[in-house]
């Protein structure tokens, strides 16, 4: 038993160093992906203190919009602006029904707040969208589909596909661009000077309604590029929403208001959610990908509980 647990799988991973690299990169593109959904929770949160439990719908949502809106006539990217759009108003009406008549309300008011959006957006969705999964417009996004094959060594094979590339590649560019938001932008300032002190930044003028907005505008469009990489992926249902709540253990190791941490967290989760269905699953009969984020982020929570980049609160008592 300690041999199948300690030694087996590290020999297998030596044997096959091709399929070792195939694991590595699907780990990867998923991690990236985690990452990416993660960035939706830590942009409210950020702003807010709040953590935002309708950022999964909210991926499913704007997944939905731009597929219902293509299959009722609209053009590929008009469909897709229309769909930002949709995003748009979303933040505004979440600012002006939600947001500003709760502002000084306690956290857990805020958050029973998101989750009552949550509900809200499923019940929204299926009756105008309907329940049953849709295909993403993939190719008429112009996103890449097939797949590449390289050799690696003799008889080594690694298997790519185009849309995990394309995929990978978006998440790696919306995560710089928000990064280089919020630490060189005269908005990214203001936000970090809400999320620091509501009441000194109101004192220096920065307005919280426009920065929720705003926030919660840029959370939509995170959600609307995680739902077209997760729809290519699969198809769009309400079932991305469960995916979409793999950003928890992300952000418990990362923190919850650290980029970076969203980043490194994601990789952490994605490869070692991989690794461990592929080489450790067989021992408990499989399917341990569904859960073994969770028992990471477990693990992790009793050693830090504010994550590997998160800021240690103190409390006078």
């Amino acid at each position: 038993m300690l041999y199948d647990i300690f030694i087996d799988p590290f020999m297998q991973m030596a044997e096959q160093p091709d399929f070792l690299l195939q694991v590595l990169w699907e780990g990867f593109v998923a991690g990236i992906l985690y990452a990416l959904i993660a960035l939706g929770f830590v942009l409210i949160f950020k702003a807010s203190g709040v953590f935002n439990f309708a950022q999964g719908i909210m991926v499913v949502f704007a997944a939905l919009t731009l597929v219902g809106l293509y299959e009722n006539g609209v053009p590929a990217y008009l469909a897709l602006l229309l769909a930002i759009g949709v995003m748009g108003l979303l933040a505004y009406t979440v600012e002006r029904v939600v947001m500003r008549p709760l502002v000084n309300q306690p956290e857990i008011i805020l958050l029973m707040a998101t989750i009552g959006m949550t509900y809200f957006l499923i019940g929204f969705g299926e009756f105008v969208f309907g329940g049953e999964p849709k295909a993403m417009i993939t190719e008429e996004l112009g996103l890449p589909t097939g797949s590449t094959a390289f050799e690696i060594g003799e008889r080594g094979l690694l298997i790519l596909q185009h849309i995990d590339i394309a995929a990978a590649v978006i998440a790696i560019i919306m995560v710089a661009g928000l990064g280089i938001f919020f630490n060189k932008t005269r908005i990214g300032r203001a936000l970090r000077a809400v999320a620091d002190d509501h009441q000194a930044a109101l004192s220096v003028g920065i307005s919280l309604n426009q920065i929720w907005a705003i926030v919660w505008f840029a959370a939509g469009i995170v959600a609307l590029t995680t739902g077209i990489m997760w729809g290519a992926r699969s198809d769009v249902s309400f079932a991305l929403e469960i995916i979409a709540f793999k950003a928890l253990p992300v952000l418990i190791l990362g923190g919850f208001t650290s980029i970076p941490g969203a980043i490194v967290g994601g990789l952490v989760i994605g490869f070692g959610e991989k690794i461990g269905e592929i080489y450790w699953g067989p021992l408990v009969g499989g399917s341990i990908e569904s859960w073994l984020a969770y028992i990471i982020a477990l693990i992790f929570l009793l050693f830090r509980p504010q994550g590997m980049f998160g800021e240690r609160i103190i409390e006078r008592v």
